[in-house]
């Protein structure tokens, strides 16, 4: 047994940046629905977990490709960025 690949993507000294659309119900930007990450669109399959900062706002979450992602939204820039990725083995 392998342990999961984890991987803090940068460019340069800063995160990668992605494209996120996010499901808007009782406020704007309210959770990630998709993001697209170096010409390739993920749907998010489940928010695994989520946390806010003064700036930020996390989500920790499963994309269709079966792997761990962490999205970070800057409120301030209004800007996503990825945190990290962790590949998971499929069963």
């Amino acid at each position: 047994e392998g342990k999961p690949c984890t991987t803090a993507l940068k460019e340069g000294d800063t995160m990668a940046k992605i494209s996120v659309e996010c499901y808007a119900g009782y406020k704007a930007d309210e959770r990630p629905v998709t993001f697209a990450l170096r010409d390739k669109t993920f749907l998010v399959e489940e928010i695994v977990d989520r946390w806010y900062g003064e700036a930020y706002d996390y989500y920790k979450l499963i994309a269709d490709d079966g792997n761990l992602y962490v999205l970070r939204r800057d409120r301030t820039e209004d800007r996503w960025e990825l945190v990290l990725m962790e590949a998971r083995r499929k069963e």
